[in-house]
């Protein structure tokens, strides 16, 4: 079995990490972050878009980190192709909300998910720390992912 090269890794983890901060609270636009959780077609197609921008800027993150380093992947890309795929469809599972929301209820963690006032301070609640800690412990994959197929 091949093992990732550590610096690999810790490469792929602060480009992605840096990159989804930026895109998750910078990039998301108002209209994402407030419809993307509805059950309907304009939530779906608000958390779509939301994706589709913060995977496009998560891949530029990893291209600089890349052509800054010389990281090589000999496999032109695949393993970042499905560790980019994996992180994006993650993350669109959680951030339809409810779906989060019953795997919190389901382990226990519904409480705590409802703690905090959603109008007032969306990024002090509950929910919100659940949903960031799902996204870090998949970009924690992703890199493992990313990292398998590189050479340093």
């Amino acid at each position: 079995m091949k093992l990732a090269d550590p610096a690999v890794f810790a490469t792929c983890f602060a480009a992605l990490y840096a990159a989804h901060h930026v895109g998750d609270h910078w990039l998301q636009t108002h209209h994402q972050a407030i419809t993307k959780g509805r059950t309907d077609r304009d939530g779906a197609l608000a958390c779509l878009r939301h994706v589709l921008t913060l995977t496009a800027l998560k891949g530029a993150a990893l291209a600089l980190a890349i052509a800054v380093t010389g990281i090589r992947f000999p496999l032109y890309g695949l393993f970042l192709a499905v560790a980019l795929l994996i992180d994006a469809a993650s993350h669109a599972w959680a951030d339809r909300r409810i779906t989060l929301l019953a795997l919190a209820d389901r382990i226990g963690k519904g409480e705590f998910a409802r703690l905090g006032d959603v109008m007032a301070a969306p990024a002090g609640t509950g929910a919100y720390a659940l949903d960031q800690s799902w996204h870090i412990g998949w970009l924690f994959l992703t890199a493992l992912i990313a990292a398998l197929g590189a050479t340093s």
